[in-house]
């Protein structure tokens, strides 16, 4: 099977819905007339890849609260590994919000370049990375100087994607098992920088967190995602069919709140942790 990769920039749109456990089949049996699976999910037999983010963020965690207070112009900046994360591909990825739309950088890394790219004073881009890739690492590497930026928290998940084979660009993911572990400078024990998802992870993909002032079957994260301005009609047709509600939902923000509040207790609205009428 082809190997289709993401181009290092992209600007589109992330519709997010929740959805029982019960509608992968389904989906993935509609959008398989339209896509192909990518090439992690067509290479593991039940379709599922884990996928390992580490955040960062400022020391006075600012990428976190523009998140929360829903600051026009906000991005993150992670890096991302897959399966054991001990060896590559690794990515640099930043993601901003562009209006209704997402911009997203994206670079490869090499083993020896991470973390490197970071740590190293001295670090230059290699001649071998395309003008574009040379651009985005160093994109990176200016924000990350121009924001001190440290190690937040690592997350997992377990992800079935798909890329459109009729489309220039649409994509279809769906993650669950949701986890993730604090992995700061001060209290991590172990390389705060490491990407390999080792050690203890705690679940975040609970009742309490994907339902909104209610309880649900919500258990999948549901992405479909498409360039600006061309939302193909099969992604119209899969919305209705399905009578999907967008909702918005960031891995980053979600885990780092259940890790700072006792598993959401302390920011959610009674109702929405069952202790309300």
């Amino acid at each position: 099977m082809e190997k289709i990769t993401l181009p290092p920039v992209l600007q589109r749109y992330e519709l997010k819905y929740l959805v029982p456990w019960s509608y992968v089949e389904p989906i993935t049996d509609f959008v398989l007339a339209y896509c192909q699976f990518d090439h992690f999910s067509s290479i593991s037999e039940d379709r599922f890849y884990r996928v390992n983010g580490l955040y960062f963020d400022t020391r006075c965690n600012e990428f976190l609260e523009q998140r929360l207070w829903g600051k026009v112009g906000r991005f993150n900046m992670r890096a991302r590994s897959y399966e054991t994360g001990e060896s590559p591909p690794y990515y640099l990825e930043i993601k901003q919000k562009n209006g209704q739309g997402i911009r997203k950088y994206r670079a490869t890394l090499k083993e020896h370049e991470w973390p490197a790219i970071l740590t190293d004073s001295g670090f230059q881009t290699s001649k071998e990375d395309t003008l574009i890739e040379q651009r985005n690492k160093a994109l990176y590497m200016r924000l990350a100087q121009a924001y001190a930026i440290e190690p937040k928290i690592f997350t997992q998940y377990k992800r079935r994607a798909f890329f459109s084979t009729i489309d220039e660009y649409a994509r279809v993911t769906l993650d669950f098992d949701m986890k993730y572990r604090e992995q700061d400078l001060l209290n991590f024990d172990g390389d705060p920088y490491s990407l390999v998802p080792s050690g203890s992870m705690n679940n975040y993909d609970n009742e309490t967190i994907y339902a909104v002032n209610t309880f649900s079957e919500a258990s999948v994260v549901l992405e479909l995602k498409c360039t600006i301005g061309q939302v193909p009609t099969w992604i119209v047709d899969l919305i209705s069919l399905f009578q999907l509600k967008q909702v918005g939902f960031s891995k980053y923000m979600q885990s780092s709140l259940v890790s700072r509040f006792d598993n959401g207790v302390g920011y959610m609205s009674k109702d929405r942790v069952g202790l309300g009428t």
